[in-house]
């Protein structure tokens, strides 16, 4: 179940890091998030919870335009369904 919401997630971060509209701050925090969530050693809800901090922080940047910002809004709702 996880795994295809990871890559789901994955997908949609990768899209962010290649948008040169994002700001350059945002896009590396979505590289970090990325990273995380592909350590398969690592506990599926840790990740999970590591990268939702992170992209929680970002999504109230001032500075993220609003096409990133509803990703990032679409990234943490996958990923709260496998915390819970």
């Amino acid at each position: 179940m996880s795994n295809s919401t990871f890559n789901r997630v994955s997908e949609i971060l990768k899209h962010i890091m290649e948008d040169t509209s994002v700001p350059r701050n945002i896009r590396r925090a979505a590289e970090e998030s990325n990273d995380i969530l592909s350590k398969k050693d690592e506990d599926a809800t840790v990740r999970a919870s590591t990268v939702i901090s992170i992209l929680d922080e970002i999504s109230n940047d001032p500075n993220i335009p609003i096409h990133a910002r509803t990703l990032v809004w679409e990234i943490l709702s996958e990923l709260e369904s496998i915390r819970n």
